[in-house]
């Protein structure tokens, strides 16, 4: 996965992390849980508060 696949990610964070209310997340975990996704293989230095931002509104998405 790369930062783009914002809806891949979104899903994996839903199964990983399924008792953590998306909304509530901040950045600085949400990239490192992103970094520590099984099968993650993109830059770290690459993510931006614009990315973090759809990655999070695609796992609000999913979790409803």
């Amino acid at each position: 996965m790369k930062w783009i696949d914002t809806e891949d990610i979104a899903i994996a964070l839903a199964e990983k992390h399924a008792d953590v209310d998306p909304r509530t997340i901040r950045f600085t975990d949400l990239r490192r849980w992103v970094c520590e996704l099984e099968g993650f293989s993109d830059d770290p230095d690459r993510s931006g508060e614009k990315i973090l931002e759809a990655i999070q509104m695609a796992w609000i998405d999913e979790a409803s």
